[in-house]
């Protein structure tokens, strides 16, 4: 047993901080605040449940369950990722499950986490999922989960035992449904964490139906993404989740639909093409278990990202419960903002004196970090088809990762340059981009801008 031991501790800790590492991130400011709940249902397991919701709701808000990795908490996770940020733009309520047990794991391997309402962590989550329900006008067909590591393999399970409650799921570096399955009580697989279990596309989905045996209804979509080089949850995980969720979902495992969304990374997507298809994976060269976590591509892939109607905040307060204290730490996948509503009027048709593009860029600093959020838009006749932007970053700062463009060089006299899928942008239209940085104390914005050459107005 010694030897198991140290393994699960070894193993489970380095998947922690791994993932731990990939997702800080900082929080915007807020009113609204992450509250604990208590006494929200059957809880066999002892979870701790968390909340949040944005002072504006949606009529019909979706619900998110954010799961946490192994070793971290609901309250680490909230500070951690974008979810509630995009929350409060687009309106949805987030639960953050968080894990009382030492080693602060998901239960993804008891034979009563892998059964519809078998007990331990699904049911107590799927109480949760009960409670909002019962207190906010949630849209019943706009119910989702996502996770990194543990979190992701526990939004595999939901999916899997709870079809009828989650319409998609977003996995970040995790296994597929039953892959960690034991029956020694061990919470650590090593056969399936070394990507050492294969199965048939037939048999991994039995898996999945055997899970609420007799539904017959709708099957949850599901978005996977994964490193090719993580080492704690390898690589042939990723190829084993593709084929069971195609399976479930009844599709072939032959891609209708393949692009490089940024440099590095291959997106498939079966049984539509479309941003909403049934499945879509990521599959990310060179990339550990320490992984970024890019929350508004699933936002994009769960539909969550229209703007929220505008209404009065909710009739029933959340709880009062004190919110824990998390400081904001910084992301490495910041998202994509959501263009505000112009406030000028619309730009003409035909070129008009003075600068044919803008930028409007915006700075999020702290400490030696920064984020940016860049909008670019073209106010001449034709559009552009493909495009660069030139601009000279302040002394001191040094890009480290980007979205939505690429960068080069990563300091100085910086060009960004389309990617695939954003390379048009039509007369009037707009695109959005950014990036993150390191800074040695100027937390500045370039003084100009240039589109393909032509000065750009700046906001």
């Amino acid at each position: 047993m010694r030897p198991r031991i140290k393994l699960l501790g070894t193993a489970l800790v380095a998947a922690a901080l791994t993932a731990l590492a990939a997702i800080a991130a900082p929080t915007p400011a807020s009113a609204a605040t992450l509250t604990q709940v208590t006494n929200f249902g059957a809880n066999p397991s002892n979870l701790q449940m968390y909340l949040y919701v944005p002072n504006t709701v949606a009529a019909r808000p979706g619900l998110l369950v954010a799961v946490h990795y192994c070793t971290g908490s609901g309250p680490a996770f909230y500070s951690g990722t974008q979810y509630a940020a995009l929350a409060d733009r687009y309106g949805y309520i987030v639960v953050y499950p968080s894990v009382t047990r030492s080693s602060k794991c998901f239960d993804v391997s008891s034979p009563q986490a892998l059964r519809r309402d078998g007990g331990s962590d699904p049911v107590g989550i799927k109480s949760m999922v009960d409670y909002v329900r019962s207190r906010y006008a949630v849209d019943p067909n706009r119910i989702f989960a996502t996770g990194t590591s543990s979190g992701a393999m526990m939004t595999n399970v939901l999916l899997g035992d709870y079809p009828d409650v989650f319409a998609a799921g977003a996995a970040f570096a995790g296994v597929p449904f039953g892959c960690f399955a034991t029956t020694d009580g061990s919470e650590w697989n090593s056969q399936c964490a070394n990507g050492q279990v294969t199965k048939t596309a037939q048999q991994w989905g039995d898996l999945v139906r055997n899970a609420y045996p007799g539904y017959t209804g709708k099957r949850p979509r599901m978005q996977v993404w994964h490193g090719t080089n993580d080492e704690t949850l390898r690589y042939p995980n990723f190829g084993e989740e593709v084929k069971q969720w195609t399976n479930v979902q009844g599709l072939s495992q032959t891609p209708t639909f393949t692009d490089t969304p940024q440099a590095g990374y291959t997106r498939t997507r079966y049984g539509g093409s479309g941003g909403t298809a049934p499945v879509e994976a990521i599959s990310m060269q060179g990339v550990t278990h320490n992984l970024p976590v890019d929350a508004a591509q699933a936002i994009r892939f769960f539909g969550l990202d229209a703007p929220p109607p505008t209404t009065a905040p909710p009739t029933t307060a959340p709880p009062t419960t004190p919110p824990p204290t998390t400081p904001p730490v910084p992301t490495t996948t910041p998202p994509t903002p959501y263009p505000p509503t112009p406030t000028t009027p619309a730009p003409p048709t035909t070129p008009g004196p003075g600068p044919l593009c803008r930028v409007e860029y915006t700075v999020n600093a702290w400490g030696t970090g920064l984020t940016t959020a860049i909008k670019i838009t073209t106010y001449n006749d034709t559009g552009v088809v493909g495009w660069n932007l030139a601009f000279t970053l302040p002394a001191g700062q040094t890009i480290t990762s980007g979205w939505n463009a690429t960068y080069s060089p990563t300091s100085g006299a910086v060009t960004a340059r389309n990617v695939s899928y954003n390379g048009s942008i039509p007369p009037g239209g707009s695109v959005s981009i950014g990036f993150q940085a390191n800074h040695t104390g100027d937390a500045g914005k370039p003084s100009s801008f240039t589109l393909n050459g032509s000065p750009c107005s700046v906001a």
